[in-house]
């Protein structure tokens, strides 16, 4: 029997080699093989962060993956020889993203990773814990179980302080409780976080909004009104689109007998929420006030329109059936031009 030479030999089995290597999927399916690939996954400061998911991915939607250890040390395995798309999450860190050329026949050079801490929002966002804390806290108001409430706000911004829309929450529950004195010290703060933030109130006019008019509401219930209106009018110079506002800063005028300045006011509700009934019973009350009954008449007749089922409608219409005599209104309802005005629920 005829020998091969040991050299035929070689040659034959690096070429069978090769053609098993350019093969598609070759060590296995879809990419799979021997390659290898270690890292470390640090924080900005060098400090290693575990618990990181690493997942490699080819273009055969092939994935492998592995977690880094408390030294930030991570190592997988398996992969074929190619481009992969390595992913790094973790819950508070921005993930991060590169692309690796692996190789099975020789060592793949070690990989860093750095990842930036999340922060302030993005933070909070991502942490499904708090989220699921802050929609258990919300459930509690609903119920009308404020103290409950508090602790989860008090728990969200110790650990997440940069969140101060959590402050504009717990200023309302102090506001349900009663407690003024803790809920404008909340909603104050509120204002003062977004100025520190952007600078100004109209980066975050919603929660601004928010702030000014709880402010406003709490000194009106005291009888501050002059603070109260300032509060409202801050509000409505943000926003002019702010009805509550509009209204409230008319409630103060009208109760203090400015009979113009309330008429601009509840007329700016009404432009800005036309199918707000409230605003227009006010109106009909001013032009009782200022004698002029047929603007007293229109607005009662609006007011009425708007909302038929509201208590004050038999009233209107027991005091003056055809609406020729409102006059008398005026006079059977004369003490609440004096004493009794509705606060809007903001």
């Amino acid at each position: 029997m005829t020998s091969v030479p040991a050299r035929l030999t070689f040659l034959w089995a690096g070429m069978i080699l090769l053609m098993i290597l350019s093969l598609p999927g070759a060590f296995g399916q879809e990419g799979l093989g021997r390659g290898r690939i270690t890292g470390t996954v640090l924080d900005e400061q060098g400090n290693p962060i575990d618990g990181v998911m690493i997942v490699m991915e080819n273009v055969y939607k092939t994935k492998l993956n592995g977690t880094s250890n408390k030294k930030g040390h991570f190592a997988i395995s398996g992969m074929g020889t190619g481009t992969w798309l390595l992913t790094a999450t973790r819950d508070g860190y921005t993930p991060y993203s590169q692309q690796i050329e692996v190789r099975q026949l020789r060592r793949n050079e070690p990989i860093k990773i750095t990842m930036k801490s999340l922060t302030g929002t993005a933070a909070f966002l991502s942490d499904d814990e708090a989220m699921d804390m802050f929609n258990q806290a919300e459930t509690l108001i609903k119920e009308e179980k404020y103290s409950e409430a508090l602790k989860i706000y008090d728990s969200i911004l110790e650990k997440h302080p940069d969140i101060y829309q959590t402050h504009l929450n717990t200023g309302y529950c102090y506001m349900k409780q009663g407690i003024s004195d803790k809920a404008k010290q909340e909603f104050t703060t509120v204002l003062e976080k977004i100025k520190e933030k952007h600078g100004d109130l109209q980066k975050d006019k919603t929660t601004a909004l928010g702030a000014l008019s709880s402010l406003g509401t709490i000194y009106l219930e005291e009888g501050d009104f002059e603070k109260s209106q300032e509060y409202f009018t801050q509000s409505l110079e943000l926003s002019s689109e702010d009805a509550p506002a509009a209204y409230n800063v008319g409630e103060i005028f009208f109760s203090n007998q400015k009979l113009d300045e309330a008429l601009k006011y509840f007329e700016l509700a009404t432009r800005i929420d036309a199918n707000w009934a409230l605003p227009y019973l006010k109106l009909a009350y001013v032009y009782l006030n200022k004698l002029e009954y047929a603007k007293s008449v229109e607005n009662f007749n609006k007011f009425i329109e708007l909302d038929p089922d509201n208590p004050e409608v038999p009233n209107i219409k027991k005091n003056d059936s055809d609406h020729r005599e409102y006059q008398k209104i005026f006079l059977v309802r004369s003490d609440y031009f004096f004493k009794a005005f509705t606060l809007s629920v903001i």
